[in-house]
């Protein structure tokens, strides 16, 4: 080894405090899961509970509970394990916390009706890798969620967090981490998407000596939360990401974006960047290595705006929000006017493991010619929900049906809706296409049943790209608005002949002809619900009629004589007074009056309330 060399192994072995380490593998551990849905549904109980049965057994010094960022697997919180044999508790409860430290903390077996449930056979699953929501995963970013404690530096440390830093930093070769990055395929989701090495690369050829980097954790749209789930759950996987971009481009200042709204990201972050000033990580001369770096939160409101750059280079630096045009590109002149690079949490997050296992390791963790691993949030109807991490290219039906489940009991899985309200809105016969790149901004993935209606999703979703426009440019700021009107009359029952070819022209002129991400992609819901579920559209405007019975105008609900037994319920708690009858015998809606508010079906003890898809006899087609 060189002189400099061992300068900063020495250095980096004086940052570690092994004596700090709250988990180790193959230590007896209770892992607690502790991210913002587990925190939701009781882990603080949870883990109080083990704490207090371990001390009452008098166990404290032979098993350590450890709170850890998340498992993946939302719906089955608060998710426990016990390791090393890695029993996986879901839905745990501080009542059941008492048989879990008898029967499998000591006595060394699982607690049977305790156990996950396979969604197919019913039979209990004891361990977390055969958990199917996690079983068709390749987890490379959340290699370690779940694993360890994410407000600990040691924890990290001990599990190789920051070695790819030191390595880069010894063998002292930007270029190489650049290339490295590069050559893996990996790419980010902030503007539109592209290479993050290529991005690397163009910033360190400008013309400037001062170059910044920006991370993103706004995810601006709704059911999108792999960045804060990331930075949740492995801080310092984005941190040491971002000291490798500032070694490899020669940065000395970096700021992340995380949303106001996300606490406890903005709080594990925030702890994780103290720990590193405080053990030298972050600051000036970083390991004796001549690098200076640190990096500095940004927590504001969420804006779907800032999914382009450009606005977001705008609002860190305290401006309102608005895209700007290119050239120049933000690696020419970003941040401050300098070059600037910027990727989201779960792109930092895969540079370290990169640079520590080479490109061609990334690349060929992707099916077929997709590189690397895509992450991304996956709710909505759907049997199981979470934060799933797969090869690049999978299908979207292994996704869907494998990882999660597919459609919940009872009900038919109807569409995908990908990207937020930015993105596209796929019908349940193309599964088959991969996942690779999602729209721009976005993570999210949300599975949609029968239940849904596609018109008023679409208004919806336009309804959010709308609202949050900076109204910059002419043809989002009146074509979403004018395409809003006419979706709204539509789900109201007020559609009109030519409605479907006015939305596909204002959408098609709309994503020809602005300048963000925002404005080019807002349509993209109203243009693919209009190529792939026409009939829905043709019905609202044709037959005054919603065939997902979703649209108030357009449903009609009355009472079944022969299902009624006239228990008053439902007359009892309607708010508009507009059913009436005897007791005991059968009810009547005046359908002139009914707000459609839905009480009385979800009161009626004997599903007697029907909802029938289609304007009231009461009200005239012709005038609806």
């Amino acid at each position: 080894m060189s002189e400099r060399a061992d300068r900063i192994e020495a250095a980096f072995a004086h940052v570690f405090h092994p004596s700090m380490v709250s988990a180790r593998e193959g230590e007896q551990e209770v892992r607690v899961c502790a991210a913002t849905t587990c925190a939701g549904s009781g882990a603080g109980a949870v883990r109080d509970a083990f704490r207090d049965e371990l001390t009452r057994r008098g166990l404290q010094q032979e098993w350590r509970v450890v709170e850890t960022g998340c498992r993946g697997s939302c719906d089955q919180g608060p998710i426990v394990s016990v390791e090393p044999a890695g029993v996986f508790y879901p839905r745990v409860s501080p009542a059941s916390v008492p048989r879990i430290v008898a029967e499998t903390l000591v006595g060394g077996r699982p607690v049977e009706d305790l156990l996950y449930r396979h969604p197919d056979t019913g039979r209990p699953v004891a361990r977390a890798a055969d958990v199917p929501f996690l079983l068709g995963q390749r987890r490379l970013v959340l290699a370690l969620a779940g694993r360890i404690d994410p407000a600990s530096i040691d924890d990290a440390i001990a599990h190789e967090r920051y070695r790819a830093f030191v390595e880069a930093l010894i063998a002292d070769e930007p270029d190489d981490v650049i290339d490295a990055v590069e050559e893996s395929g990996l790419r980010t989701r902030v503007g539109d998407p592209g290479s993050v090495g290529s991005r690397w690369r163009r910033a360190l050829d400008g013309t400037h000596d001062e170059r910044f980097v920006v991370c993103t954790a706004d995810e601006g749209d709704p059911g999108a939360f792999a960045d804060r789930t990331v930075l949740e759950s492995d801080p310092h996987a984005v941190i040491e990401g971002m000291l490798l971009a500032a070694f490899a481009i020669g940065a000395r200042h970096g700021v992340v974006r995380v949303r106001r709204d996300h606490a406890a990201a903005g709080e594990r972050l925030r702890g994780a960047l103290v720990e590193c000033r405080e053990r030298g990580l972050l600051g000036r001369d970083i390991l004796g290595a001549g690098l200076s770096f640190d990096i500095e939160i940004d927590a504001a409101e969420r804006m779907l705006v800032c999914a382009d750059e450009t606005a977001l280079i705008a609002s860190l630096e305290g401006r309102r929000a608005v895209p700007r045009i290119r050239p120049p590109a933000p690696t020419e002149a970003g941040f401050r006017g300098r070059p600037t690079v910027v990727s989201d949490a779960v792109a930092y997050a895969a540079v370290p493991w990169i640079v520590r296992n080479g490109a061609a390791a990334y690349a060929a963790a992707g099916l077929h010619e997709h590189t690397g691993t895509r992450v991304f949030s996956l709710s909505g109807q759907v049997r199981n929900g979470g934060v799933v991490e797969v090869p690049a290219g999978t299908s979207l039906r292994r996704v869907v049906e494998d990882i999660g489940g597919g459609a919940r009991p009872g009900r038919r899985l109807k569409a995908v809706q990908i990207g937020g309200p930015l993105g596209v809105c796929l019908p349940a016969t193309a599964l088959e296409a991969p996942i690779d790149d999602l729209a721009a901004g976005s993570s999210s993935l949300v599975v949609l049943d029968d239940r849904t209606c596609m018109v008023d999703l679409a208004r919806h979703l336009l309804s959010i790209s709308q609202r949050e426009g900076c109204g910059t440019c002419v043809p989002c700021r009146l074509g979403t608005k004018r395409s809003l009107e006419i979706l709204e009359r539509i789900v109201d029952g007020r559609g009109r002949d030519g409605d479907m070819e006015l939305l596909a022209e204002l959408g098609t002129y709309c994503s020809q002809g602005t300048l963000c991400v925002l404005g080019g992609n807002a349509s993209n819901p109203v243009l693919g619900t209009l190529r792939d579920f026409a009939d829905e559209y043709e019905a609202h405007i044709t037959e005054r009629r919603c065939p997902a019975g979703v649209c108030r105008a357009l449903i009609t609900y009355s009472i079944d004589p022969e299902a009624c037994t006239g228990c008053t319920l439902c007359a009892q708690r309607c708010p508009a007074a507009v059913i009436s009858g005897r007791e005991g015998q059968p009810h009547v809606i005046d359908v002139s009056g009914c707000t459609k508010c839905d009480i009385c079906r979800q009161v009626c003890p004997d599903g007697a309330v029907r909802v029938r898809s289609g304007v009231s006899q009461a009200v005239a087609p012709g005038t609806a």
